[in-house]
């Protein structure tokens, strides 16, 4: 295994877990890509949300990816769920057919960037530094080197479980629904309960990223 396919498993290999699990997210924007709102959105999830950086890649196509990647596997729900907190957060101003989510119903995993997608088209990660220099062309015209890819993976870090279940609650609208617990089951009780605390912001911190954990691990989250 070279060093180049050691750090893609390490982070990324979106086919790599269970059906309806994955460790990795990808956000788009297409073409031609506004950048600021790109750079606001990997710049906000670390000082907003003390996260790792995203991996930037030119898709090969029409678009600039951001690839979060995480250590342990969730659900595809629950990255839908942080794709779609994160375009909300951050993307208001980008009209929503510029934008595109994975995990997606329907969708089959994005292919890992480093691959001939075209004659003179590659696709590739890139430096926060050039990726502006993608924004109308998201691709390169010759194969990227394998050791400079393989170095840029290499500074990057997975999003630990208890920092996603933390940036999760954060990124979820902050109303719960009341509801009449006798007429509710036990089960959608206890979800409900969780939700509350998860929501609640004058709870302790451990508290709610215990609760977003709790509902992470429930069946069909």
């Amino acid at each position: 295994m070279t060093r180049l396919q050691t750090e893609i498993r390490r982070l990324f290999d979106p086919a790599a877990d269970g059906d309806g699990y994955a460790r990795c997210a990808v956000l788009e924007l297409l073409a031609p890509v506004d950048t600021d709102a790109l750079a606001a959105l990997w710049s906000g999830v670390q000082n907003d949300f003390s996260l790792p950086p995203p991996a930037i890649a030119a898709s090969g196509g029409d678009a600039l990816q951001l690839w979060f990647a995480l250590r342990e596997p969730v659900t595809h729900a629950a990255l839908r769920a942080f794709v779609d907190g994160l375009r909300t957060r951050y993307l208001a101003a980008v009209p929503a057919h510029r934008q595109r989510g994975w995990p997606d119903a329907g969708s089959p995993p994005p292919a890992v960037p480093g691959a001939a997608v075209g004659p003179e088209r590659w696709s590739a990660f890139v430096s926060p530094d050039l990726a502006p220099l993608f924004a109308e062309t998201p691709w390169l015209e010759l194969p990227p080197g394998d050791d400079a890819q393989a170095s840029l993976l290499a500074a990057l870090q997975p999003i630990g479980p208890e920092a996603f279940a933390a940036a999760l609650a954060r990124l979820q609208p902050a109303a719960v629904p009341a509801v009449d617990p006798a007429a509710a089951p036990a089960a959608a009780q206890a979800e409900r309960f969780l939700l509350a605390v998860m929501h609640d912001t004058t709870a302790p911190l451990a508290q709610r990223i215990k609760a977003a954990r709790a509902l992470l691990q429930r069946p069909g989250a």
